[in-house]
């Protein structure tokens, strides 16, 4: 029975793993004071002091930024930048 239910546990944990790939997080960054869009669930500690999302595509996440008041306006060229990372 234990053996059952550690592998009931096992599937779940890798399912769950999985369900989070593709989805975007936006991250503000207190050492580089910007915020930057990633792709693994962020971890609110140190120079992290936010994180919003999920987000189901990199342009939701950008529009999500767009309207974080946290978050400064990207210059053109670090929009150039960012596009070009795609």
């Amino acid at each position: 029975m234990k053996r059952l239910i550690f592998a009931g546990c096992l599937l779940i944990a890798s399912g769950t793993l999985s369900f989070a790939d593709g989805l975007f997080w936006v991250v503000g960054n207190r050492a580089t004071g910007k915020c930057n869009i990633v792709t693994s669930n962020p971890v609110i500690i140190g120079d992290i002091w936010f994180g919003d999302g999920p987000y189901k595509s990199r342009a939701d996440a950008k529009l999500a930024r767009s309207t974080i008041r946290a978050c400064p306006g990207l210059t053109p060229d670090e929009e150039k930048d960012e596009d070009g990372a795609n």
